[in-house]
């Protein structure tokens, strides 16, 4: 992409805590921000990405099937160090090209999931790269991009919603594109997968430590946190029949989608709940 488009898009990710329109309008997207083999310099380019793990994404070097590697990539090869913006995170990872089959498999769910990827290596003689970025963030996702605890909440509620509406699409798109008729695609099971464990990695860290932070200083919140607590537990639960469905490689497209739709009533209702009773306690400890 031209420099000047890049850099809009870049300002507009920060501004909006990961959210674009236009080219980029309900596409996975990362800021990756590599140093420059040549100059030494920090360069942040706008990249698609697909989720593969709890502590790892991929993205692949097409440059839309041009004749060369992008220079992010060469980048990357030089350093491997990285730093991921993921809208609501920022940290820092390495930088690991898949080789052999491992690659293969890779672009071949990103294929399924998305013909364009094929589309792109058609174009070019060269083998397309895909590269795994590994979190390097130790205790968490990364540091959250945001001024206070109370936005901090709602950034992270707003990035699952996000991701829960791109796995809604996915999954009325007749359970995938290119995946088997009657299947779900292979990258959309590890969409689904990723989220469920993200989903319970944050509700974890909220009944380890912010429940108790605020029970401590705030005994008055004791029914709402009571309240939250319950929720977590039913909402372990549809991430456990969520996770059964698609764990199963003949998963049944229209029982997953049941299983999304369920998950994503209570969770909103959830998340809503949360936001109106905790945010302006938040803000206000720290004011």
């Amino acid at each position: 992409m031209p420099n000047d488009f890049n850099q809009q898009v870049i300002e507009e990710f920060r501004a909006n805590k990961g959210r674009v329109g236009g080219y980029f309008e309900g596409a996975r997207l990362l800021l990756l921000t590599t140093t420059g083999a040549r100059t030494g310099r920090p360069h942040t380019t706008p990249v698609g990405y697909l989720p593969d793990s709890d502590d790892r994404v991929l993205i692949i070097a097409s440059a839309a099937g041009a004749p060369r590697h992008p220079a992010w990539f060469h980048n990357l090869v030089a350093e491997p160090r990285v730093t991921v913006e993921s809208g609501a995170f920022t940290y820092e990872a390495r930088a690991v090209v898949l080789d052999g089959e491992e690659r293969d498999r890779a672009f071949a769910r990103a294929v399924e999931a998305d013909p364009g990827w094929a589309a792109y290596q058609e174009k070019t003689d060269r083998v397309i790269p895909v590269i795994a970025l590994h979190s390097l963030a130790e205790g968490g996702p990364g540091q959250i991009n945001a001024s206070s605890m109370g936005e901090a909440l709602k950034v992270v509620h707003d990035a699952f919603r996000r991701e829960l509406a791109l796995i809604r699409a996915e999954m009325n798109d007749s359970g995938g594109t290119g995946s088997a008729k009657g299947t779900l695609g292979a990258q959309l099971r590890v969409n689904c997968l990723t989220f469920c464990a993200g989903l319970h990695n944050h509700h974890t860290g909220e009944g380890l430590a912010m429940f108790p932070f605020l029970e401590d200083r705030h005994p008055g919140l004791a029914p709402t946190l009571a309240r939250l607590r319950d929720e977590h537990d039913r909402i372990a639960e549809l991430v456990e029949d969520l996770r059964r469905v698609v764990g199963d490689e003949n998963a049944d497209p229209a029982t997953a989608r049941r299983e999304v739709e369920r998950l994503t009533t209570d969770l909103e209702a959830h998340l809503t709940y949360e936001e109106e009773q905790l945010i302006p306690v938040l803000d206000a400890a720290a004011a």
